[in-house]
Order: structure tokens, then C-alpha cells, then sequence
């Protein structure tokens, strides 16, 4: 442990019980009673049009489905959109993962919509002026207003929606995937004069006109400030810099930033910001690194490990570099508590999450149980303060070193080849009336997961969330 660190004062109160989960999935369904009321409004719209009336044939039909394909497919689109803006108001319910989730399940019918529109759009004009599919396309670049920029948004779709396929992004770096789907965003610009020039549903109907100026007002204020300005603002009036680096083990550091009145950041152990250093060769690559010491008003801390590609650059960051920091983000903190007791478990890059909830968690002596899976207990970047605080605070802490018992365990082989559920209950014989906190490698965690529920621990008090894109 570093002999400079001094531990902040813990919470003091914690409101337990699961009245306040409840709160917060009442919050959720009113986020997705009104999310899917747009969809019902835009139909609603339609309908009141006389959409439907009159389709007799070919020509009227794919006029039809061209239309309600391309209103429910932009509805859909700007939600998609929000899912990612990274708003406070969606992240407190849901979390960037999960939040991450739910916009990659809409980006496939999403596709599928606006390629049903622009299919449905071809034949109804080739029908209506009586030439073949190729021909009708030809014409509609040349001679149909704002056709071309509408024909590069639906390309530019299709680009944003494959490199979003697991194959894809695996492929991809961050960087790399975050520059392309900022084309997401010229998309929804370029298709926006089509719609007002070729559509028939929006000029000249002010209850339309007004719906999606609001909806679209509405999701570019929060991209734009959520997603850029707050953060620079905020950033740039607090001062943020490097204050010290603190090296922790021999593949990790600690990044301390400082600055000016941190606490308008709201940031609370467990959380995670999104750091960028404002060097020439950086200022551009994002990194999400969680919270490793408990807010406080002198520093917000980072424990960096060296993973081999821009974390190595990180070890070396220089005091007086000026940062950025986009967050906090993330519901991995003690607001999701609803038990007296606790367990914290980690394993690698998960520890600096663990390592700040242990210092900020209102507990009793006793209360919370700490395992932390390490690869060299000597050499375990943070290890020495949990040790500290394991100490100050009355907390059990496990060290687990070891090579794994099998593939599909978490834990270092056990002499009686006992399952891992069992060992769980042995080192937190609480663990199934706790809440716990899980965090380490994607892989790692769900093994975890899979333990605490053999070992009886209901899935609402398991708490696991992961840096998503």
C-alpha cells in the first residue's frame, strides 16, 4: 500500500430493502411506456392520414409500406441513438451495458425498416412511372430532390449496423469503431431533407411537423451536451489535470487527477469515466476506467494496468497533463444495495472498483466480506490497501492466488477438487443473504455469477457491470 493514501470517511447511512428497486423499475417502465407510445403516435399518425385507405394494388400497397416503414424505422432510429447519447437520466436505470444491449437489439430491425422503405419506395416510383427497378434508381439520384444524400444515408446505415456484428467488432479497435459510428449521427442528418421534401406524412401537417421537430430536438440536445459539450465544459472550469502517478504494482499505476470543486462531478464509488488525455497523439482515444478510491475533494483516482496497447502509454503520464474526464457512468455502486451484509469480489482490472466501494460502503465490522483473485499476491496492485482497510474496518479479506482448478472455475485448484459454489460458501458463508458485487474480466465474472446462484444467492442481489460498446 502506498504510505500517502488517507482513507475518506465512509457512508455513514445506507437505505436497505428492495422498495427502492422497485422505484427504479416503475422508472424504467415509464422510460418504455413512453418509448413505445412514440412508435404507437407515428402509426397513430399514419392511419389518421388514410394510410391505409385505398390500397388496391401493387403501386398504392408498396406506397403504403414505404411510408410506415421509413416513420416507425426513424422513430426507432433516434431511440437507438439515445440508448448511446450516455444521459444521466437512462444510465441511472439502466447502466451503460445494459443500455449498450438494448440499442444493439434495435439496430438490426432498424436496418431491416429503413431497407424495407427504400425498397418499397423504388417500386412504387417504378410503378408510378412505368420503368424497371434499375431505371427508376438512376432516375431518383438525378432527378428526385434530396434523393442522392438520402441513398449515402441508408449506405452509411448499413456500414454503422455491420461493424456493430460481434464478428465485426472484434475485428475493430475502440478508436476505430467509434469513428465509424459517428457516421450514425451524418446519417440521420443527410436522410432529414428527403423527409421533408419527398414525404408526404410531414410538410404541410403541423401536428407531424411539430412531433418530430420536438423529437428530434429533443434527442440532439442530449447528445450534444451530455455527449460533448458537458463533459469539456465541466473538464475545462475544473481544471483537470495530472496531479501524481503512484506506481502500484509492476503492470499498474494510479493516475491521480485534481482540479477545481470535483464534487459538481457527482461521482460515486463503483462508477467509471470515460478519460482522455489532451496530448497531440491522445486526445482523441477514450478510455473507461472505473473509480479506485472513494470520492473525495482533493483527487479522483485511477488505477491503470499496463493491457499491452494505450494503458502502456498510461504508466508514463506525465503530472500537469491536462484531462478530460466524460462521466461518472454506472449503476455498480451501493444505491443498488438492499442488504446488510456485502460481498466484494475481483480479479484483475476489476479490483480498482472493488478497492473504492470497500473504502465509501456503510458496514458494521463484519458486514462485508472482500475475495480478491490475484495472480501474485505480492505483487497486486491495490492488495495492500484492502489489506488496511480489511484491518481498520472489521472486513474479512480472501487473497486467492493460485492457477485455475479447470477451465470452467474462477478459482485456483483446490487440493479436494471441490466445486467452486461450495468453496464460495466456505469464504462467505453469508454470501447467499448478501448483496454482491462482482467485477474482473467478462469471461471471469459470468463463472462467478454462475457459483453464487449454485450457491443460492438470488439474482437480484448479484451486481456485475461491464465497460460495453
Amino acid at each position: 500500500m502506498t504510505s500517502e493514501y488517507r482513507f475518506t470517511q465512509p457512508n455513514t447511512r445506507v437505505r436497505l430493502g428492495k422498495k427502492k428497486l422497485v422505484r427504479v423499475m416503475r422508472a424504467k417502465d415509464i422510460v418504455e411506456v413512453i418509448a413505445w407510445a412514440s412508435v404507437v403516435a407515428v402509426i397513430g399518425m399514419f392511419l389518421v392520414d388514410g394510410g391505409a385507405k385505398g390500397i388496391n394494388d401493387i403501386t398504392s400497397a408498396s406506397g403504403a409500406i414505404s411510408r410506415l416503414t421509413a416513420l416507425i424505422g426513424t422513430d426507432l432510429l433516434l431511440i437507438h441513438m439515445l440508448l448511446v447519447a450516455r444521459v444521466p437520466w437512462i444510465d441511472r436505470l439502466y447502466g451503460l451495458d445494459i443500455a449498450t444491449a438494448k440499442h444493439k437489439k434495435l439496430g438490426k430491425p432498424i436496418l431491416y425498416l429503413i431497407v424495407a422503405h427504400f425498397i418499397a419506395s423504388l417500386v412504387n416510383y417504378a410503378k408510378l412511372d412505368g420503368k424497371n427497378l434499375w431505371d427508376e434508381f438512376v432516375n431518383m439520384l438525378l432527378h428526385v430532390n434530396d434523393m442522392l444524400t438520402a441513398t449515402i444515408s441508408l449506405a452509411l446505415m448499413i456500414v454503422v449496423v455491420v461493424t456493430s456484428l460481434q464478428i465485426a467488432r472484434k475485428k475493430l479497435s475502440y478508436e476505430a469503431w467509434w469513428i465509424i459510428h459517428l457516421t450514425s449521427y451524418l446519417s440521420v442528418f443527410l436522410a432529414i431533407p428527403h423527409q421533408i421534401s419527398t414525404g408526404t406524412d410531414i410538410a404541410g401537417k403541423p401536428l407531424a411537423l411539430f412531433y418530430w421537430i420536438s423529437l428530434y430536438i429533443f434527442v440532439a440536445g442530449n447528445i450534444v451536451w451530455f455527449r460533448f459539450l458537458e463533459p469539456i465544459f465541466l473538464s475545462m472550469t475544473s481544471g483537470l489535470k495530472v496531479v501524481k502517478t503512484v506506481r502500484e504494482s509492476s503492470d499498474s499505476t494510479s493516475i491521480y487527477v485534481g482540479g477545481r470543486n470535483l464534487k459538481k462531478f457527482g461521482h460515486k464509488s463503483g462508477q467509471f469515466f470515460i478519460l482522455r488525455v489532451l496530448t497531440n497523439g491522445e486526445w482523441w482515444r477514450a478510455h473507461p476506467f472505473s473509480l479506485s478510491a472513494a470520492p473525495n475533494s482533493n483527487f479522483i483516482r485511477f488505477t491503470v494496468g499496463n493491457r499491452g496497447d494505450d494503458t502502456a502509454l498510461l504508466q508514463k503520464i506525465k503530472p500537469g497533463t491536462r484531462i478530460i474526464l466524460e462521466g461518472p457512468y454506472g449503476i455498480f455502486t451501493e444505491d443498488r444495495r438492499t442488504r446488510e451484509k456485502v460481498t466484494l469480489i475481483c480479479a484483475g482490472i476489476g479490483a480498482p472498483p472493488i478497492r473504492a466501494l470497500a473504502e465509501s460502503m456503510a458496514a458494521r465490522p463484519g458486514d462485508l466480506n472482500i475475495i480478491y483473485r490475484v495472480r501474485d499476491t505480492d505483487d497486486a496492485a491495490l492488495a495492500g490497501e484492502l489489506r488496511e482497510l480489511a484491518q481498520r474496518r472489521g472486513f474479512k479479506l480472501t487473497l486467492l492466488e493460485g492457477s485455475r482448478g479447470s477451465d470452467s472455475s474462477w478459482m485456483p485448484a483446490h487440493p479436494e477438487s471441490m466445486p467452486d459454489h461450495d468453496r464460495i460458501k466456505l469464504i462467505a458463508p453469508s454470501v447467499d443473504e448478501s448483496d454482491v458485487y462482482i467485477c474482473g474480466p467478462a469471461g471471469w465474472t459470468h463463472a462467478v455469477e454462475k457459483s453464487l446462484k449454485r450457491a443460492g444467492t438470488p439474482v437480484s442481489q448479484i451486481h456485475a457491470e461491464e465497460f460495453a460498446w
